[in-house]
């Protein structure tokens, strides 16, 4: 029976896939057929009312939607319907002319209301109307629409590298994963395509607009010729038969056009949120009670004005009036639910202090102004919390173990925009965000300036505008990478853990991975710790690979070499050392993946022996010695990554370590590197000598 039932609904399911591969070839099938083949009038009636239906619920269905995206047939719609209202008028226009002799019903119940109802039975005013709905879908409507389209799709074309670029910082950031990558750059892409359709369908409304005219004209001169010389009808009785039918024909054919073009053009004129138009109208037409009582005001004026019709104008005043008063009213009533919400609990009696009272330090925190709490906000969708687990998830993923917990509290001593973030309770990064704006970072290479607060990116010190959201898409134009407000907190915050992962990987962590790997390298983890080094001296070694960005993840390429080597050195300096070069492949990966030639900087031959002297004799540098090698460093740096290269030092494996504490100093971003770490599969080039000419 359960094997029936389920054969039953995948039948079932089967037929639903057929019949919707099949809707569009018989829409079409039939929109020909209309054009060939005669149809009776009660067929004309229905077909009519089908395609009224149609362009109310292709209106209902742009005006619920929330962005365009939600509507992305529009384009393919509005060429159905299109090809649906000139079949109509073929049809129609063969129905008229050759039964239109015998009267107005014979070309259906529709076209005769309309004919005659609608405009009062005389061809004159139904000429007039017809004209004025063709004129309105023209030259406003369809125009308008056509021009924002035209605009949305230059626009959206030129916005699309910009928006690559946001998607790519977030992915490499954390704040995002490979999936969701992937689905925001089909959005982007369907985006684009979305605004180029609706370009270029706009154009069929256009043309619709125009047929409806030539094809009214045709049918009045055709009907005249037609009731004169076939049916010998006077001129008079013919030009007020078929004008009237025409004109029938004309309003039900123009009308379902403007309904059409008008979705269409609330469809490319709205502006992306997270409510559809009646929402975003309501929502900013209506909410500010100065407003209102101002246009009460002009109202009451102009009511109390001799010869004006003072009874309508007093109406709508009192009613501006009124909607004043209520939304005074509900903007107090806020504001007292507000006050009782932070009001301070009843004072009682003060418990004694307990062991309780005693907070321990949280070992990562976020305290933010009460501007930002809306962010770390679940009941208010706020996005950071989300980010946030990201951003662990794509450390732990990298780095090679997980960061603590996040501990995130409001603190109201804070500026209202300001959002501080501490390690052991000791601040390690404080900024400012404005949520419901724009990021606009300079990567260096813009072409346009924008109009917002100037600041500094938090996380890299780079040149950046706080923007509102209608500036976000020249923004992407000009080449300014736009990140919101929780995307640049999440940012800073990813890039704090890097910098200060060394002092997160406490003993427990070390222990975690030690448990990890123990579940199929049991014997080796026994063999290194404790027997060869205790938990302490790994700890140790571990923290100095994370000081120097080294990821910690090839737990097993690591105890391999302690195993080897922790027997004969105990100084966990030295062991790091040994530990790199096992790790010299990947440390190599990390700088220059996928290039087998490796562009470097170097130390000058000169500059290099006096350092390895200076070493070998009191293990010290001399001040004036170490200020010229900073110096040179630093310009060599430079030199070095304006040619676009990564920033590498490759020295003799006895000076790294010395180099690489001392010159890390000032430029945490060089990488110093033993020559003993390269692969002997790699060719290395000294691109960049420090201390040269």
């Amino acid at each position: 029976m359960k094997g029936l039932s389920q054969l039953v609904s995948q039948r079932d399911w089967m037929g639903d896939v057929r019949m919707k591969l099949l809707a569009g070839p018989l829409l079409i099938l039939m929109i020909l057929g209309m054009m060939i083949l005669p149809l009776p009038p009660f067929a004309l009636d229905l077909l009519f009312t089908f395609n009224i239906a149609l362009a109310i619920m292709v209106l209902l269905v742009s005006m619920f939607a929330e962005k365009p995206l939600d509507f992305a047939a529009f384009p393919a719609v509005l060429l159905f319907t299109t090809l649906l209202r000139l079949s109509l008028n073929v049809a129609s226009t063969r129905v008229v002319l050759m039964e239109g002799h015998q009267g107005g019903a014979s070309a259906g119940k529709v076209i005769e209301a309309f004919g005659t109802f609608l405009v009062g039975g005389n061809f004159a005013v139904g000429l007039v109307v017809f004209l004025i709905l063709v004129i309105i879908n023209f030259m406003v409507i369809t125009k308008g629409a056509g021009r924002i389209a035209e605009v949305g799709a230059r626009f959206m074309l030129d916005a699309m590298p910009g928006k690559q670029m946001a998607i790519d910082a977030d992915l490499n950031a954390g704040l995002i994963g490979e999936e969701d990558a992937k689905k925001r750059r089909a959005e982007v892409a369907q985006e684009a395509d979305f605004y180029g359709s609706m370009d270029g369908a706009s154009k069929f409304v256009r043309g619709d607009a125009m047929a409806g005219l030539v094809i009214m004209v045709v049918n009045v001169i055709g009907g005249l010729l037609i009731g004169m010389l076939q049916h010998d009808m006077s001129f008079a009785d013919a030009g007020r038969t078929y004008t009237l039918l025409t004109i029938g024909d004309g309003l039900v054919a123009q009308i379902p056009a403007l309904v059409i073009s008008t979705a269409a053009g609330v469809t490319v004129s709205r502006v992306n949120t997270e409510q559809d138009v009646g929402q975003q109208m309501i929502s900013q037409l209506f909410v500010n009670p100065q407003v209102m009582i101002l246009a009460a005001m002009v109202m009451g004026l102009l009511g109390m004005v001799p010869g004006m019709p003072n009874l309508v104008f007093l109406i709508f005043t009192a009613l501006l009036s009124g909607l004043a008063w209520f939304l005074i009213r509900q903007k107090q009533r806020t504001l007292v639910h507000e006050e009782i919400s932070a009001a301070p609990p009843v004072t009682q009696e003060t418990p004694e202090a307990s062991w309780e009272d005693v907070q321990l330090v949280d070992t990562l925190g976020l305290e933010v102004g009460h501007r930002l709490i809306p962010l770390v906000d679940a009941r208010q969708k706020g996005e950071l919390l989300g980010r946030i687990k990201s951003v662990r998830k794509k450390f732990a993923q990298e780095v090679g173990f997980l960061p603590p917990v996040v501990h995130i509290r409001d603190n109201l001593e804070l500026s209202p925009n300001t959002y501080v973030l501490s390690l052991k309770g000791a601040e390690i990064g404080r900024a400012e965000a404005q949520p419901g704006k724009w990021l606009a970072i300079d990567p260096g290479q813009v072409s346009g300036e924008l109009q917002g607060t100037t600041t500094q990116d938090p996380a890299f010190g780079l040149p950046a505008v706080w923007i509102d959201t209608n500036q976000r898409e020249h923004a992407q134009v000009y080449g300014y990478t736009v990140v919101d407000a929780s995307t640049v907190i999440a940012t800073h915050l990813n890039h704090l853990l890097h910098r200060h992962s060394p002092e997160m990987l406490g003993r427990q962590e070390v222990q975690k991975l030690l448990d990890k790997l123990g579940e199929d390298q049991k014997s080796l983890v026994e063999e290194v710790v404790p027997k060869a080094i205790s938990l302490t001296v790994l700890q140790r070694i571990l923290q100095n690979l994370l000081e120097e960005d080294v990821s910690i993840r090839d737990m097993r390429s690591i105890l391999d070499t302690l195993a080897e080597y922790a027997g004969q050195q105990k100084d966990p300096g030295e062991l790091t050392a040994l530990v790199r070069i096992g790790l010299g492949r990947a440390i190599t990966q990390q700088w220059f993946a996928g290039q087998e030639v490796l562009n470097v900087m170097g130390l000058d031959a000169q500059l290099e022996q006096v350092l390895i002297q200076a070493m070998n004799g009191n293990g010290a540098m001399e001040p004036g010695l170490a200020d010229t090698l900073m110096t040179q460093a630093h310009q060599a740096l430079e030199r070095h990554e304006a040619s676009g290269e990564a920033p590498v030092l490759v020295v003799q494996h006895s000076l790294r370590g010395v180099l690489a504490r001392f010159l890390r100093r000032r430029m945490r971003h060089l990488v110093v590197m033993s020559q003993a770490e390269i692969p002997d599969d790699r060719t290395l080039r000294v691109t960049t000598l420090v201390g040269g000419r």
